[in-house]
């Protein structure tokens, strides 16, 4: 009984103990932020691979995959699919209006199939909106306006589509979907809406070229081909939204010579003459042999409903391991397994979740080492504290309280710290991480400085969710550091002898 009665009297009585509170909130805090944005972000990365490539992804960067069809049937018929797409991938130049030239990742992709796998549809940015989002208090998104609302839906239209009225007729032709960030001068306010004053890329045209290449991987060509710009996409990842485009699978397939073709017989050569047998010479024309199929780069997988994409890997590389023995004529590459991944172990994302993930425990475990100071502060003051109620002490024990007893108070004493400090710490982290993108925001208008700089960090928002589990564990540890802090001192007190204690002065 008596613990907690001056557990509550010393707890309001003396303004030290309430600097160790402060100390345990802050480090607490500190830990929780740092935990919640970086772990958050690696989170975010690894989700963000389903609205780029789906669950899985199969590749084969061996000149194309031919009978893409037969595999595609497979995957659609299996029961761990919930939908596959093929897809192209390239690299290419693009010209801007502005007289702009850049390196672009070119995507061939069939619409519906795309957007069934990675939800497409839902990234095209320019779309009426009947409502601001939250970070717009100014309603200066011009997506907002109703005099563009009939414009914005038809981009919307034209985007899903990929069709748009030529620049010289009025029939529609294949167009481009483009990055909101690849015309480079568009800057996303707030990290959330491009600014008023940037101009509508889908009023544009873009040019594109490609290189192709043969079976023996040598470039044959240069193809280009001008584009009108249906809409634009934000995917939530910068590179993705400042370095991808995307045209219909068969346009690319056409400028890149991947297209079903005639097979011509290795041995003829051009410019041979035939004789009739009235004496006319004729060029000998092309001996066909056969057809050879189309091609693609990629397949994109999504799992159905419960199957995880692990689980979905393992069934994709058994049903490719079918469709390979179904037609011998492809040589299967010994690393091809390495071809089939999801998206976090795509060759180079791995590497990077892997440096992100030990970075993230690094400085985890410096904030920790930072941390201790609160340990120590608890200890310094309860080491003060003992020693200025050491006659309190000695009257305790002379009236017959144990040294259980004596030490359970400030153990106790220093639990209720902790539990104040800790659970503090933890409603100002979460109030930090909540509103950080605002911070931020305000930081870089009041101040100038541009801290989370999403060409750097791949995101335009930094991630503000905190993780019930990962604040459970802080605040615990937070609460434990304060009760180690109170040990020392209370078994100091504990051992205190009760005679000496009442002569203390």
């Amino acid at each position: 009984m008596y613990q907690a009665l001056l557990t509550r009297r010393y707890l309001f009585s003396k303004i030290m103990p309430l600097f160790s509170a402060i100390a345990v909130a802050l480090c607490t805090a500190m830990v929780l932020v740092t935990w919640s944005v970086m772990g958050g972000f690696l989170n975010q990365f690894i989700a963000s691979g389903r609205s780029l490539i789906g669950d899985v992804a199969i590749a084969w960067p061996h000149g194309g995959l031919p009978y893409y069809q037969d595999l595609l049937v497979k995957l659609r018929d299996d029961d761990a699919v919930e939908a596959a797409t093929p897809t192209i991938e390239s690299l290419a130049m693009i010209s801007l209006p502005s007289g702009q030239r850049k390196a672009v990742e070119l995507i061939g992709i069939d619409p519906e199939g795309f957007n069934k796998v990675t939800g497409f549809f839902d990234t095209l940015y320019w779309k009426p909106l009947d409502q601001p989002l939250p970070s717009d208090h100014e309603r200066r998104d011009i997506r907002l306006d109703p005099e563009l609302r009939d414009d914005l839906a038809a981009a919307h239209a034209a985007g899903m589509a990929f069709k748009r009225t030529g620049e010289d007729s009025t029939e529609e032709v294949d167009a481009i979907v483009i990055g909101a960030m690849l015309a480079g001068a568009n800057q996303m306010t707030r990290g959330r809406f491009l600014d008023p004053a940037f101009e509508r890329m889908w009023n544009e045209s873009v040019t594109i070229g490609v290189v192709p290449f043969s079976t023996r991987n040598v470039a044959v060509d240069f193809k280009y081909r001008r584009f009108p710009v249906a809409n634009e996409f934000r995917a939530g990842m910068y590179q993705a939204d400042a370095s991808w485009a995307l045209i219909p699978i068969g346009v690319l397939q056409q400028m890149l010579g991947m297209q079903e073709s005639r097979e011509i017989d290795p041995a003829w050569r051009p410019g041979r003459i035939l004789l009739s047998a009235d004496g006319t010479a004729t060029p000998e024309p092309p001996r066909v042999i056969g057809t050879s199929p189309a091609k693609i780069t990629h397949i994109l997988v999504r799992a159905k409903d419960g199957i995880t994409p692990e689980e979905l890997e393992a069934r994709c590389e058994a049903l490719f391991e079918e469709f390979i023995a179904e037609h011998p004529s492809l040589h299967l590459p010994d690393s091809w397994r390495r071809a089939i991944y999801t998206w976090d172990k795509k060759p180079g994302v791995a590497n990077f979740i892997g440096a992100v993930k030990k970075e993230t425990a690094l400085v985890l475990v410096l904030f920790g080492i930072i941390s201790l100071v609160a340990v120590m502060l608890v200890l310094a003051i309860f080491w003060a504290m003992v020693s200025e109620k050491t006659k309190d002490v000695g009257v305790l024990r002379a009236i017959g309280a144990s040294r259980g007893g004596i030490a359970w108070l400030w153990l106790r004493y220093g639990l209720t710290i902790g539990i104040v400090g800790a659970i503090a710490g933890g409603i100002l982290s979460f109030i930090v991480v909540r509103n950080i993108n605002p911070i931020h925001e305000w930081i870089g208008e009041s101040l100038g400085i541009v801290v989370w700089d999403p060409s750097v960090y791949y995101f335009s928002e930094i991630p503000n969710k905190v993780d019930p589990t990962r604040a459970a564990i802080v605040i615990g540890v937070g609460i434990l550091s304060s009760v180690i802090g109170a040990l020392i001192p209370a078994l100091r007190a504990a051992w205190l002898d009760p005679v000496k204690a009442l002569r203390f002065e």
